[in-house]
């Protein structure tokens, strides 16, 4: 059994997450914290596996509360905004979930805890994953053309043109980014603004306003849309975790 601690100042936040965990078989709620100060003194008290933590609360953060810790409890970070997911990111933390928090995304991060507890891995359905499509086709100058999903680094949206970003050069498509955001698996391929879908295998950086991706040598950086950053960190956060 799963020994969890939740810290939230909220209190419909608080009864929404102890619904959440009576209804996860394997997770047992051993203690209710509104603020780090408590949380803290039950930390060093108690035999604590897994801390739903929120970052916004009076005083502390979740953030300075976990860095203060030498030796922190898995931790899934509970949050109304994805302007923290970086720092969920390089603090180790299980997962980040936004609020308002679903059962099925709630279960999905539980999950991971597990598995990181339980010292898991995926090796074995990775093995079990049948070959998958590894490029997409596209009309470009008239002519039906082959492109790897590997060579793209970027697609950016121009009117009813795409152009196809390559390491060794660019193509030209009248094209809509609807259609590919559609037609592209979404596990490699993320739209993160009205104008870019980027590769997310390509990109070597980034914040909560952009991302950054080598291109032939330089350093291009793409702007991350109000409207696609809470999907776009949750996915970010999904491939590191």
């Amino acid at each position: 059994m799963i020994r969890s601690i939740i810290v939230e100042d909220e209190p419909l936040a608080m009864e929404i997450l102890e619904m959440y965990i009576t209804k996860s078989p394997d997770i047992n709620l051993v203690k209710k914290c509104t603020n780090a100060i408590e949380a803290y003194e039950a930390l060093m008290t108690m035999d604590i596996d897994l801390m739903f933590l929120d970052i916004f609360m009076p005083g502390i953060s979740g953030i300075e509360l976990l860095r203060s810790l030498e030796n922190p409890p898995i931790v899934i970070f509970t949050t109304a905004s994805s302007d923290y997911a970086v720092e969920g990111f390089e603090l180790n933390a299980a997962d980040y979930l936004l609020k308002p928090i679903s059962f099925e995304r709630f279960s999905k991060a539980c999950q991971k805890a597990s598995d990181i507890l339980r010292g898991h891995t995926n090796d074995d359905a990775a093995m079990a994953i049948p070959d998958v499509e590894t490029s997409f086709n596209l009309n470009v100058d008239k002519q039906l053309v082959q492109i790897n999903y590997s060579e793209v680094l970027y697609i950016k949206g121009l009117k009813d043109y795409v152009i196809i970003k390559k390491q060794n050069g660019q193509l030209v498509s009248l094209q809509t980014m609807k259609f590919l955001e559609e037609k592209l698996p979404s596990s490699i391929f993320k739209r993160v603004h009205k104008s870019y879908i980027v590769n997310m295998d390509k990109i070597c950086a980034v914040s909560t306003r952009k991302v950054e991706i080598n291109e032939a040598g330089r350093i291009k950086e793409i702007p991350i849309g109000a409207l696609y950053k809470g999907n776009f960190m949750g996915m970010i956060l999904e491939n590191r975790f």
